[in-house]
C-alpha cells in the first residue's frame, strides 16, 4: 500500500486541490511539504497531535516536512472557527509558545541532517514592508472571493476586524515564501484551512505559473461532529504538566464506542489489518480496543514508561473501585470549610470533577454523583470536615471519573 492509500484508507484525506498530481508527487517524489501552527499557547493540544502524526507518516515515507512555527501569523490571529478576536499576544509570549511546540514536535519528528525543518514564519512576516506586501500579495486577492470563504461568512455578522482579515494574506504568502526558498510545493492542514490553504496555492500560481498543490486531512471529531480533545478541564494537552500522562490515557481509555476504530485509524501506526480485528467487537469487547487507543497513543506522546503507569493504574483502579491509591487527587485548604462544611458544588469544582457550579449542579440533579459511593441528590450537600478523617474523600462523576480529595 503506498503513503497515498494508506492516508485514504485511514480516512485522513478531506479535500486536495489536485488529487492526481498529488497522488503522483506522494507516490513517485520526494515532495517537501508543509503543516503551519500558530503559537497561541505553551503546548501543543489534541488537534496538533493529529498533523504530526500525518508529518511522522509522510516523513517515514521519504518525504521532508517543514513544520512552520506561526511566530508572525500568532501576531494577527485567524480569524477561522471563532466567534470573536483572538487574544492578542506579545512577542515574548509568542516566541515562549514556539519554543515549547519545538521541544514537543522533536518527539515526533526527525529534524537531523535535513530530514525536516523546523521553520519560523516571524522571520519573514514581522519586518515585511507592508506597501511592498500588499503591491506583491494583496493585489492577487479578490475581496469578494475572500468574503465568501467559510472561515469570514461565521465571524461577518458577529463583527471581522481588519487585522484577521489579513491572515489569509500572511498564511498564502507563507507558501509563496517557502516556495520560493525550499521548494516547498505541498501545504497541508486540518480541513477548517482550505480556504486559507486555496489562498497559498493560487497566490503562488499567480506570480510564478507553478502549480502547487494543497491537502486537507479529516478533522479529529466525535461522531457527532463535535470536536476531540476537550474535556471538562479544558483541552487535553501534550504537554505532561498541563495535561497528567494518567489523565491522557483515560482520556483516550473513555471516548465513546463509536468513535474508537476511527481514532485507532487515525492516530495510531498499527496496521489496518490489526485494527480490522478490533471493527469486530461490540459493547463492553471494545474496552479492549480502547485500552490499546489509550496505551499507543501514551506511548507516543509521554513514553512507554508513562503507558505501562498508567495502563497499570487504570486496570487497579477498575479492578478495585475503592482503590484510591491510584485514584488522581486534588488537595484543598481548610480555609474553603465555613464552620468545619464546605458544600459539595464547591468540593466538585475545586475537585475538578465539574468546571463550574452550575455543570456541579446539573451533574448532581442527573444522580451523577457519589461522595464515599453515597448518590448525592441533594445539591446543597455538605461536607462535615470529619468525612476526612481517613485522610480523604472519594468524589465520583458517572461510571468512570473518580477524584481523590484530600484537606490539609
Amino acid at each position: 500500500m503506498t503513503i497515498f492509500e494508506e492516508l485514504e484508507a485511514r480516512g485522513l484525506i478531506a479535500q486536495m486541490t489536485h488529487p492526481e498530481k498529488i497522488k503522483n508527487m506522494l507516490e513517485n517524489e520526494q515532495v517537501t511539504f508543509y503543516i503551519g501552527f500558530d503559537a497561541t499557547a505553551d503546548s501543543l493540544h489534541v488537534g496538533h497531535f493529529l498533523q504530526l502524526i500525518i508529518m511522522k507518516r509522510l516523513q517515514d515515507a521519504g518525504h521532508k516536512p517543514i513544520a512552520m512555527l506561526g511566530t508572525g501569523t500568532t501576531m494577527i490571529g485567524d480569524p477561522t472557527g471563532k466567534t470573536d478576536m483572538r487574544k492578542m499576544l506579545t512577542v515574548e509570549e509568542i516566541d515562549y509558545n514556539a519554543e515549547c511546540f519545538k521541544r514537543q514536535m522533536s518527539k515526533f519528528i526527525d529534524f537531523s541532517d535535513g530530514k525536516a525543518l523546523l521553520l519560523k514564519n516571524g522571520d519573514w512576516l514581522r519586518n515585511v514592508n507592508y506597501i511592498d506586501f500588499l503591491r506583491k500579495v494583496g493585489v492577487h486577492f479578490s475581496v469578494n472571493v475572500m468574503l465568501a470563504a467559510e472561515c469570514f461568512k461565521t465571524r461577518l455578522e458577529r463583527g471581522l476586524s481588519f487585522i484577521e482579515f489579513n491572515y489569509m494574506l500572511m498564511q498564502s504568502y507563507d507558501f509563496l515564501h517557502l516556495f520560493d526558498n525550499y521548494g516547498c510545493k505541498m501545504e497541508m492542514g486540518g480541513n477548517d484551512q482550505w480556504a486559507n490553504i486555496i489562498g497559498g496555492v493560487d497566490l503562488v500560481r499567480k506570480v510564478h505559473g507553478e502549480e502547487v498543490c494543497g491537502m486537507t486531512f479529516t478533522l479529529l471529531t466525535t461522531k457527532e461532529g463535535k470536536k476531540m480533545g476537550k474535556t471538562e478541564k479544558g483541552a487535553v494537552w501534550l504537554d505532561a504538566e498541563k495535561t497528567s500522562p494518567y489523565d491522557f490515557f483515560q482520556y483516550w481509555r473513555n471516548i465513546d464506542d463509536g468513535d474508537v476504530i476511527n481514532c485507532l485509524k487515525m492516530l495510531t501506526f498499527l496496521s489496518l489489518d490489526e485494527i480490522a480485528k478490533y471493527e469486530k467487537l461490540e459493547g463492553s469487547e471494545l474496552n479492549a480496543a480502547k485500552e490499546v487507543l489509550a496505551y499507543e497513543l501514551t506511548s507516543m506522546v509521554h513514553g512507554k514508561e508513562e503507558a505501562e503507569k498508567a495502563l497499570k493504574a487504570a486496570k487497579e483502579l477498575f479492578e478495585n473501585r475503592n482503590d484510591s491509591e491510584h485514584m488522581p487527587s486534588v488537595t484543598i485548604s481548610k480555609a474553603e470549610f465555613a464552620d468545619n462544611k464546605i458544600d459539595i458544588l464547591t468540593a466538585m469544582v475545586l475537585s475538578n470533577i465539574a468546571p463550574s457550579k452550575s455543570e456541579a449542579r446539573r451533574l448532581v440533579m442527573q444522580n451523577a454523583v457519589s461522595l464515599d459511593d453515597v448518590k448525592i441528590t441533594n445539591a446543597n450537600e455538605l461536607i462535615d470536615l470529619s468525612a476526612f478523617d481517613k485522610g480523604y474523600v472519594v468524589l465520583k462523576k458517572g461510571k468512570k471519573t473518580f477524584m481523590k480529595l484530600i484537606v490539609e
